[in-house]
């Protein structure tokens, strides 16, 4: 629907328009709020935006162009809802602020709800998220047959059940409700499937007019667990060219087919501490398109020459054949890295290229750090037990291997994104000034005192650098990076502030990023010249890179839902112990994170008698299992 809608805004040839929404187009034009003949247009008069509502009921339309609120009065709402999105007419008034009012409501915050079933004593259904009352035709009969705490899906504009996911008190529950929440699925359609498992098992090369490359030792660098790989590197070192392989998915997703379907609208693969939920069927995401080892795949290669200065004089993409020859993680570079681990043939052979890859990627990283900024990154690792309850959290941290392998990536996204000027781009947008003040100000207690600088990259190397002499770089970091915008895709370049890159797209994991698998398409279009289908696939690019970054911060939410509940079970389990924390919000109610024998949980704070960043000890005191809420009191 928004990206729909998106269209709408800029205008769409009526032959474009899906049958789908044909009925909301003629009712659109009836009210006059389209305008236009071949091309229709929404009016001035409309606005398209986003509901959010105030305690006391009234509304705001957030428009997506990300212009000023306008105020919609709680007559005016015409049943939106807090998330909503909508299209609201302006309401011109010379003596008050811009208001709206209503007209169509496009579409609900969540497709879903997921709701528990309480007993008060009789059967109530309650919004899992908010503990509101959800009213519901179901019959109480009918509720009386379930047990206490069972879980559902529901249909947000109807409120009807469409699946009984389980019970609140069962651990593995948590996945079902943190995909149910935002309407995400694992199952795949049969079509889907057949469609991908129609491709075999092994890729015969004799059928492929490519440059074959299996003869050259790619690797594979990535977690452990990783079962889905993307990229292989390679580096002649007498010549000085690195190769970036990139699995060629969209040889095997065809545009609009059925598994394409799929793939636009889940957007992302989703990773639990457990399991993934792949954007593509596990044929293709986990034997077909995955680079795996001693396998011979198609990829997408950047074949990047350097000079002997280490600079770039040369980048070609080349449709080519690879065969990883060693499928590594992390930690095994690392180790390698570290001039320890055991190796045999092959692991020598591939470090005499590895080696001096290494200290290359480090040169160009401090060469990137001088435009761009670093900051301290940490991630979280769950293990769960057999019962799906928390076991245990380890922190993971950025080591030479992780370095090593991101910088031959942004090579590889920086050079993919020249190839463009119009299409899918990675974009971070330099912060707001009156953020980087606020920041500022909230800096002075502890004693950092910098000054807004013209250069706002310098701005915050200078914060960083007070904070690292202060010892608390990590958390300051984490400061840094809220004031920034979040990062998104959009059809026009608009340079990586962050990252000091004046172009920069999404290359290089097309398995589980619709954003890489669409630059893929329009990327071989490009090389081989084919304009037909290059005007076909930016012919909705902007809608579709606005529908991108949505499903982005969509999945992202799924897996931070998927981390509050288990650590919710945790401190339910924990109720009365005392643990350490650091404040990390001081407003009502404040907010620590658990740093101890667990981390990284959030504890709502009782009393507003703590500072930013004050390490404190908290009993916990109360838990929802159901909205993830912990709650706990300082200990003095």
């Amino acid at each position: 629907m928004k990206q729909f809608i998106a269209q709408l805004t800029k205008g769409i040839y009526r032959k474009d328009i899906p049958k789908f929404y044909q009925e909301l187009v003629d009712y659109l034009i009836e009210i006059k709020a389209l305008k236009g003949k071949k091309e229709l247009k929404l009016s001035s008069d409309y606005v398209v935006g986003t509901i959010d509502i105030n305690s006391k009921g009234v509304g705001f339309l957030t428009p997506h162009t990300g212009k000023k609120d306008l105020l919609v009065e709680p007559e005016d709402l015409n049943g939106a809802s807090k998330g909503d999105f909508v299209i609201a007419k302006r309401v011109f008034s010379r003596n008050s602020r811009p208001k709206a009012k209503v007209i169509i409501l496009l579409q609900k915050a969540f497709e879903t709800i997921v709701a528990y079933l309480s007993y008060e004593p009789n059967p109530v259904l309650r919004n899992i998220k908010t503990e509101q009352k959800i009213e519901t035709n179901i019959k109480q009969k009918q509720l009386k047959k379930l047990p206490l705490n069972a879980v559902f899906k529901l249909d947000a504009y109807t409120n009807e059940i469409i699946e009984v996911l389980g019970v609140l008190d069962d651990a593995k529950v948590d996945e079902k409700i943190s995909l149910a929440l935002y309407n995400k699925k694992e199952e795949f359609s049969k079509e889907a499937i057949r469609e991908a498992e129609s491709f075999g098992d092994f890729l015969d090369k004799s059928l492929y007019n490519r440059e074959d490359l299996t003869h050259l030792d790619f690797c594979t660098i990535d977690p452990v667990t990783a079962k889905d790989h993307d990229d292989a590197i390679y580096f002649d070192v007498e010549n000085k060219i690195l190769y970036v392989a990139i699995a060629d998915v969209s040889e095997y997703v065809y545009l609009n087919g059925a598994i394409d379907k799929e793939a636009v609208n889940r957007g992302f693969s989703i990773y639990f501490p457990h399991k993934s939920i792949p954007m593509l069927p596990r044929a293709l995401s986990e034997n077909m398109c995955s680079l795996k080892e001693n396998e011979d795949r198609l990829a997408l290669i950047f074949k990047i020459t350097f000079d002997d200065k280490n600079n770039i004089i040369k980048e070609e993409l080349l449709e080519g054949i690879i065969n990883s020859k060693r499928k590594y993680s992390y930690e095994t570079i690392d180790m390698f890295l570290a001039n320890k681990g055991n190796k045999d043939l092959i692991d020598e052979q591939i470090l005499t290229w590895l080696l001096p890859l290494y200290e290359l990627t480090i040169h160009l990283k401090n060469e990137r750090i001088e435009n761009g900024l670093e900051f301290f990154s940490d991630e979280i690792k769950m293990e769960l037990d057999e019962n799906g309850k928390l076991k245990q959290v380890k922190v993971e941290s950025e080591t030479p291997s992780h370095g090593l392998i991101e910088d031959c990536m942004l090579l590889a996204n920086k050079a993919a994104a020249k190839m463009i000027d119009f299409g899918i781009f990675r974009v971070h947008n330099v912060p707001k000034k009156k953020d980087i003040n606020a920041l500022l100000n909230d800096l002075l207690p502890f004693g950092i005192d910098v000054k807004l600088e013209e250069d706002i990259i310098k701005t915050f190397k200078n914060i960083q650098a007070q904070a690292k002499d202060l010892g608390i770089k990590k958390y300051i970091d984490k400061m840094i990076i809220k004031t920034q915008q979040q990062a998104k895709y959009e059809a026009f370049n608009n340079g990586h502030f962050a990252l000091g890159f004046d172009r920069y797209t999404h290359f290089t994991s097309p398995i589980r990023r619709y954003s890489d698998l669409t630059l893929h398409r329009l990327l071989k279009s490009i090389i081989h010249n084919n304009k037909k289908f290059e005007k076909f696939i930016l012919r909705n690019i902007e809608s579709l890179v606005v529908k991108i970054s949505e499903l982005e911060r969509e999945a992202m939410k799924v897996e931070w839902d998927f981390y509050d509940r288990k650590f919710a079970r945790w401190a339910n389990d924990n109720i009365g112990k005392v643990v350490n924390a650091v404040v990390i919000d001081t407003k009502s109610p404040p907010i620590a994170k658990i740093e101890d024998e667990i981390i990284g949980a959030r504890i709502f704070l009782k009393k507003d008698n703590v500072s930013l960043l004050e390490k404190i000890k908290v009993e916990i005191k109360k838990v929802s299992i159901a909205t993830t809420k912990i709650k706990g009191e300082k200990i003095e």
